[in-house]
């Protein structure tokens, strides 16, 4: 509307108002026609607006350079970032593993559905460096993603494993592995162990071996304890070529397993020099005197022996023994040619003998007096054998705490 129009302006007023108004209008500095011409309210606000609002209307852009009037907004300040601001996202991969490593096996899994990034981290190599599959049914999927992420120390007994459909071509990093009372296929065990390289603590107690399975742990030289109690399936050269290649072993138990007499002979031949713990029971027909004779020869720094259950080794045997300058706990458990009257000199024979195990050949009641002739010698304290087994027997019994492999518990662990 034209400002002539306007009701609250008299225009046709005296010449004094209209002088007063333009006088008014020029000392403010505006160079302008007289109110009787038309003019838009754009122009007005041009000509009464500051120069700094005008330059700032000018520069917004394209919606002033047709003389149109647009309202701007000022763009807000940017708010400082506070720790409350940083989402999962923003923090290191390095941070988040150091996260995930507190967590349960369960619950590292349920990370691991969450994104791509949370999936690559929960299976990072650095979180699954020892894990505890105890009590884990069905063991066969979870077995072979475990084995893919490199997996070091591994420990699952007294599991049940399906049939292994191994698809891994390199080899293994596993260090430690507890197979110890399981049921699992030969060829599936055949799948894991000949993808092994790094062994160093190996239990296969109670499993059903191959040759091939015991050519493969030759191939495993830095073999420090070796499991075998109870184990079949295998022949005497395989065992031979095996012993003679693993040279570093420490702790051999080789008890109860379905051997013949070239079996044991295999044993006591080429059984590696640097053993100082080894297990031999089970063996009454077959171990003789002759093989203990080549196998105090062969190992004199043993420190401990158990030969029990070797029916044909009698009182002569102590005259051999007694070579082992180191020996520190022998078991004759149920030897029962060895009579009660040899087992006095004991201590005179074997002066550093400090445990001494002869469960079957001396009765409860004579124990006191056979504690009186050898004073410094503790017997029959240990009626279970823990010669490189990973979790002695004495430990079984008790909490979930107690379950480590080789003195040391896993990270994670499987929880019912």
């Amino acid at each position: 509307m034209p400002l002539q129009d306007l009701p609250c302006l008299n225009l046709q007023g005296s010449t004094l108002s209209q002088t007063k108004r333009i006088n008014k209008r020029r000392s403010r500095g505006c160079v302008g026609e007289a109110l009787d011409t038309e003019c838009t309210p754009t122009e007005l606000i041009h000509q009464w607006s500051p120069s700094l609002k005008h330059q700032r209307l000018t520069s917004k852009g394209k919606e002033n350079d047709c003389n149109q009037f647009v309202l701007a907004r000022r763009s807000r300040r940017k708010k400082e970032s506070t720790a409350a601001d940083i989402s999962w996202d923003d923090l290191p991969d390095e941070l988040l593993l150091r996260i995930l490593s507190c967590l349960p096996l369960q619950d590292l899994l349920r990370m691991s559905l969450v994104c791509k990034r949370w999936h690559c981290l929960a299976f990072d190599e650095s979180l699954w460096h020892s894990v505890d599959l105890e009590q884990l049914t069905h063991m066969g999927p979870a077995l072979q993603q475990v084995l893919k992420t490199g997996v070091r120390r591994l420990r699952c007994p007294r599991s049940f494993v399906e049939e292994l459909h191994f698809t891994i071509t390199g080899q293994l990093q596993i260090v430690q592995l507890d197979l110890s009372s399981s049921i699992i296929p030969t060829s599936a065990l055949e799948s894991i162990i000949c993808h092994c390289r790094l062994l160093e603590y190996l239990s296969l107690e109670g499993l059903q071996l191959s040759d091939m399975i015991i050519n493969s742990l030759s191939k495993n030289p830095n073999l420090l304890q070796l499991n075998l109690s109870g184990c079949s399936g295998f022949s005497a050269p395989a065992l031979a070529d095996m012993l003679q290649s693993c040279s570093r072993i420490e702790q051999l138990n080789i008890s109860w397993c379905d051997f013949k007499n070239n079996h044991v002979k295999s044993v006591v031949d080429n059984v590696s020099s640097s053993v100082t713990h080894l297990n031999l029971s089970g063996y009454r027909e077959s171990l003789t005197l002759d093989d203990v004779k080549v196998l105090v020869s062969r190992c004199p720094h043993i420190q401990t022996l158990d030969l029990s259950d070797s029916t044909l080794l009698m009182a002569d045997s102590f005259s051999v023994l007694k070579q082992l300058k180191c020996l520190l706990h022998l078991s004759l458990s149920r030897c029962y040619h060895i009579h009660l009257a040899a087992l006095t000199d004991m201590g005179k024979m074997f002066p550093v003998l400090s445990q001494l195990d002869v469960f079957g050949l001396v009765h409860d009641s004579h124990l006191p007096s056979l504690k009186k002739e050898i004073p410094h010698v503790c017997i029959n304290s240990r009626p279970f054998s823990s010669i490189a087994r990973p979790t002695p027997a004495s430990r079984l019994v008790g909490p979930f705490n107690s379950r480590t492999m080789w003195n040391t518990k896993c990270q994670l662990r499987f929880k019912l």
